[in-house]
This record gives structure tokens, C-alpha cells and sequence, in this order.
């Protein structure tokens, strides 16, 4: 009968076993974000999620199980206070795991596995992206580019209060999956979590538009040689290079050139 067959062995004896997934929730509850495998983060996970139940509970007891269970001691302290604290309103879903390819050479599946809301939390900063490039892109239907480099991405902190209280699948200036992520990442956070999300969001929004902008400069004023070609050109450089002299062949569509203008699709001529 297969009894005691539960969880991932990984093809090590028990106390190895042990000793790995206790070194990784003891590095994890010390840096909040480290890089593993897939199988390890969703074993590390879930021990470290009942590391962070025991320090809510705020025993004696408790006290006693963590210290025994972590291999640094010294963690005890932020453990049950820091962390305690920050996720005193949070019912459970302490832990967050991001997949990222394939290790090379034995091609096992490589992630991250984070604490959430931690200061370097990954889904926080790419949606204060996601959210700081779609109301970019909104604005730039009815404002030039340098005009936003001037004043900057205006209303985010209203859009991001209004998103907040719509349903995943009403219709917003936000994409639903955007939103979703949005309201996900400032649920539990603190008193101040919104303003650092909409700073982060017009930081983002302006760093792209100066290096766009920066770039497109940049691209006018340079001395173009002989055979140079633009993205998504066609024709190759010894056709180019013979101009009229050669068999003609048509230029593609604007369209297809990677430029700024087809990226914004509109942009100001100066």
C-alpha cells in the first residue's frame, strides 16, 4: 500500500530533504525573494506559509516551533515582527511563484518564489508599469508626445482610484487583466501603498517617453553610411547600394519600418 508517499522526494534521503527545504524558507524569510527550482518553490512555499501562520498566532509556542524549524536565529525578530504585521489583515497567500524558462544544461524549470508586498515585489512594479504604459498610450490619442514630456501623465491617481472599484470585466481605461493585477496588489497594502503605485506608474510613463523621444533624435540626426537600413527594410543592402543603377524594386510600406511614429502613431514633427 502506498502510505507516506506524499510530496516531492526530490532523490535525497529525508534528512537531506529536510535540511534543503528548511535552508530555502530560511533564505526566503531572510531576503524575500530568491531564485530555484519550480518543484523547490512549491515545497518551500508551503512551509513558508505556515512559518508566517505561526508568527500570527504570536505564542509561546510558536516562538519555539519557528526557532526550530529555521536554521538562522536571527530571524526571529522579523518574523514575528515585520512580517507578522504586514500580513495581519491577509487571510493566507503569503507566498507568490514566477516561472522563467528552463535552466540550461539539465533544462529544469527555473522561478522565483517572493514574499508579497515585499519591497522589491515583482508583480507591484510590472503593473505600476502595465498601468503607467496604457494611460500613455490613452493620452497620446489627444496629446503630442513632447507635451506629455513636459507636463507629465496627468490624472493617474484618479483612474487608479476608479479602476479600483470596477469589476474585472467592466469597461475602464485599464485592460481587464490590468485591473485585475491593480486591485490584487493594493488590496492588503498600507495607507500609502496607492501613492507609491501611481508614482511608480508616472515614473515609468515619462522614462519612456524622454528615451522615445531621446532615441528619435538621436536616429534623425545621425550620419546614415552606405548600406545602412532601418528595421523591417526588405531590400538588401547591395540592392541599396546600387540605387538607379541596379534592377528597381519597390520600397515597403512605411508601415512596416520600425520607427517612432508607427509606434505612437502619431508624433509631433518638431
Amino acid at each position: 500500500m502506498k502510505h507516506g508517499m506524499a510530496f516531492r522526494k526530490f532523490s535525497r534521503t529525508t534528512s537531506h530533504r529536510n535540511l534543503m527545504l528548511r535552508n530555502l524558507v530560511t533564505s526566503l524569510l531572510e531576503h524575500e525573494q530568491i531564485q530555484t527550482t519550480l518543484p523547490k518553490a512549491r515545497d518551500a512555499a508551503r512551509l513558508a506559509e505556515k512559518m508566517i501562520t505561526l508568527a500570527k498566532r504570536n505564542k509561546a509556542a510558536s516562538v519555539t516551533a519557528a526557532g526550530a524549524f529555521l536554521l538562522n536565529q536571527s530571524l526571529i525578530p522579523k518574523l514575528f515582527g515585520t512580517l507578522a504585521q504586514r500580513y495581519a489583515n491577509r487571510p493566507g497567500g503569503y507566498t507568490r511563484i514566477h516561472k522563467f524558462g528552463n535552466r540550461p544544461g539539465d533544462n529544469a524549470p527555473n522561478a522565483i518564489l517572493e514574499l508579497v508586498d515585499n519591497p522589491r515585489d515583482l508583480r507591484w512594479h510590472i503593473t505600476a508599469r502595465s498601468v503607467g504604459w496604457e494611460l500613455m498610450k490613452e493620452q497620446l490619442k489627444d496629446k503630442q508626445p513632447i507635451e506629455l514630456i513636459r507636463n507629465g501623465v496627468q490624472d493617474t491617481d484618479t483612474v487608479v482610484r476608479l479602476e479600483q472599484s470596477r469589476a474585472p470585466k467592466d469597461e475602464g481605461l485599464l485592460r481587464p487583466k490590468t485591473r485585475w493585477n491593480l486591485q490584487k496588489v493594493l488590496k492588503y497594502r498600507g495607507a500609502n501603498a496607492q501613492q507609491e503605485f501611481v508614482q511608480a506608474a508616472e515614473e515609468y510613463a515619462d522614462t519612456v517617453l524622454a528615451s522615445t523621444v531621446a532615441s528619435k533624435a538621436f536616429e534623425d540626426n545621425r550620419e546614415h553610411k552606405a548600406g545602412h537600413m532601418p528595421l523591417g527594410e526588405t531590400r538588401n543592402a547591395l540592392h541599396l547600394a546600387k540605387g538607379v543603377t541596379g534592377i528597381q524594386k519597390s520600397a515597403p510600406s512605411e508601415a512596416h519600418i520600425l520607427s517612432v511614429k508607427n509606434m505612437f502613431k502619431r508624433l509631433s514633427t518638431n
